[in-house]
């Protein structure tokens, strides 16, 4: 399976108004973090189809190219798709989910569950098998464990997360996690929509810390985000 390379657009097109905006947003996230302690980078949407795993690929791609060693984790465990960005079948007996089972037992070997990609810095752990209960896995102490492994290991961890509107999985990771950004769709994504967003963040006692605005008209910008805590 090879890597989509239509969706890595800082590695087809790296002078592309695109790609500038994102490493905008990488140096907005890395001046947020002056003491190099945060870590994990939560990505988001309110429903599917507005991007997310689109940005963040492209997203993990530019810390990767600014030698930061980095990490993305499916973390959909129902619907994800990072695998097919990447290009890396989905192994349903070495992917995320099984990893949480899997982490606190005898002979747990994480290297064995960590793919290489085409780009340097930049591995990937896919979605593995969809469990009974995603919202149980993601919840258990196991997980927590794990990613408490995981940050030893990569200086920035990317996960890619299910919509919020109707689960409650991308909740329960924001109590791990250091960023929480919500990518929404111009002219698709309704403002009632991300304003529930931000209700179920406030209600998980989490914040946003971040919206980052997808699918922009070209003949205004390809491409525009928006920080703020």
């Amino acid at each position: 399976m090879k890597e989509n390379r239509n969706e890595l657009i800082l590695s087809d097109n790296p002078k592309s108004s695109f790609s500038e905006s994102i490493k905008s947003i990488r140096a907005n996230l890395k001046f947020s973090d002056l003491t190099g302690g945060k870590k994990v980078i939560l990505m988001t949407s309110a429903n599917p189809g507005e991007g997310k795993s689109f940005i963040t690929a492209n997203l993990a791609f530019a810390f990767a190219k600014d030698n930061k060693k980095v990490l993305i984790i499916d973390a959909d465990l129902r619907k994800g798709r990072q695998h097919r960005i990447f290009g890396i079948p989905n192994d349903k007996h070495t992917g995320y989910s099984n990893m949480i089972v899997n982490v606190n037992k005898p002979g747990f070997d994480i290297e064995q569950y960590i793919n290489k990609t085409n780009i340097d810095n930049l591995d990937f752990i896919n979605l593995g098998a969809t469990p009974p209960s995603p919202t149980e896995l993601l919840s258990s102490d196991n997980n927590k464990l794990l990613l408490e492994l995981l940050k030893r290991k990569y200086d920035y961890i990317f996960l890619d997360c299910p919509p919020v509107l109707g689960l409650s999985d991308t909740l329960i990771l924001s109590r791990l996690s250091n960023y929480n950004i919500v990518v929404a769709a111009n002219k698709q994504t309704k403002m009632e929509q991300l304003m529930d967003v931000r209700k179920a963040f406030m209600k998980a006692k989490t914040n946003i810390t971040g919206v980052i605005l997808n699918k922009v008209d070209k003949k205004f910008h390809k491409y525009y985000s928006y920080y703020g805590e």
